[in-house]
């Protein structure tokens, strides 16, 4: 049985199956590969593109979704062993996850940091919860990474950078070219799911990286900036830090944006608010994507307009966050397909 918990764990030929299998299901949104099937979408935080983009996914192909929201509409879990469950949580994952395995042949979690310790974050217990304890395969839909949209980035650079042929690898396309992951302002500090996948899949395919990032403090946690130095002596592609927004701009093919929080503060953002306070200008405007080679821009949605990026550079052709989106239902058509099959 197969997981799909994160890119990296799944190899080249699979991920480039599962984008050319997601380009099929863009042109004919309609068939019969989850016929008679089901997945339980399980969410701990809220969404509004994950939520419609599966349940729909799953109708297209003949399947059914039932969405629980635990705590709201199921009961709270409990994910540790050995607590003695005197609290709020009603019944434990072990049990959660073997039941729902027998209603159903599918499992989606979403669930995010508690934003406390990132040191208990960083285990991933929800999601590893599920997987270990599943008798179905179980879906990232965001936890600390966000495969998904992983997935839905990489086809709409494939698209956008002329792979529009189903079966067309997306490497062929987008190896060496200059992928700027930019830190960008936001009055709260928000999860690194986002951006410690766009480092892993822009690696992953070829492309020369630049995390661009305030000051050290911001940079990604080690295990994905490994995940992305690994990839990248893989494919013959790059990693580089930087934190000088001009240079990073300059020339580039792609600028990807994303807020995240400074993980030295992780748990004690009151103390890393001044300091992310003074980073407003990282904001992507005009000037900086007229550094670039014509690049593209992305960013994963939600975004606050004229906080992360200005109004002209949403509005502008070179946006392409909303062919992003929509790409979301394709591949995650595509992942359920393939852990039926």
């Amino acid at each position: 049985m197969k997981h799909f918990l994160n890119t990296q764990d799944w190899t080249r030929p699979e991920l480039d199956a599962l984008l050319t299998q997601a380009s099929l299901f863009k042109r004919n949104s309609l068939g019969d590969e989850l016929r008679g099937k089901s997945i339980a979408l399980v969410f701990f935080n809220p969404s509004l593109r994950t939520r419609t983009s599966f349940e729909l996914g799953a109708f297209q192909l003949g399947g059914h979704a039932v969405v629980l929201q635990p705590g709201k509409d199921a009961w709270p879990i409990e994910f540790d062993l050995g607590t003695v469950m005197d609290g709020d949580t009603e019944e434990h994952i072990a049990e959660v996850a073997r039941v729902l395995g027998r209603y159903v042949d599918l499992i989606g979690v979403r669930a995010f940091p508690k934003f406390v310790d990132w040191s208990v974050d960083r285990e991933d217990a929800v999601l590893k919860g599920f997987a270990k304890y599943s008798p179905v395969p179980v879906i990232n839909m965001e936890t600390i990474t966000h495969p998904c949209q992983e997935l839905a980035h990489a086809l709409a650079l494939q698209e956008h950078f002329g792979a529009r042929d189903p079966g067309s690898a997306p490497s062929e396309v987008l190896r060496g070219r200059k992928y700027v992951l930019t830190w960008t302002y936001h009055p709260k500090a928000l999860n690194t799911a986002v951006a410690n996948s766009a480092l892993t899949i822009a690696t992953r395919l070829g492309m020369d990286v630049t995390l661009l990032c305030p000051s050290p403090d911001y940079v990604l946690d080690e295990r994905y900036m490994g995940w992305a130095k690994h990839n990248a002596a893989e494919t013959g592609g790059s990693l580089t830090v930087s934190h000088d927004v001009d240079s990073a701009y300059d020339g580039a093919d792609i600028v990807y944006a994303k807020s995240w929080g400074a993980l030295p503060y992780f748990g004690h953002w009151h103390d890393e608010k001044p300091i992310r306070d003074q980073f407003k200008h990282f904001i992507v405007d005009e000037r900086k994507m007229a550094l670039t080679n014509n690049g593209v821009f992305s960013h994963c949605l939600p975004l606050r307009r004229n906080v992360k990026a200005t109004d002209a550079v949403m509005d502008s052709p070179n946006c392409i966050a909303i062919d992003e989106a929509e790409n979301r239902l394709h591949v995650q058509k595509a992942v359920m397909a393939a852990l039926v099959s």
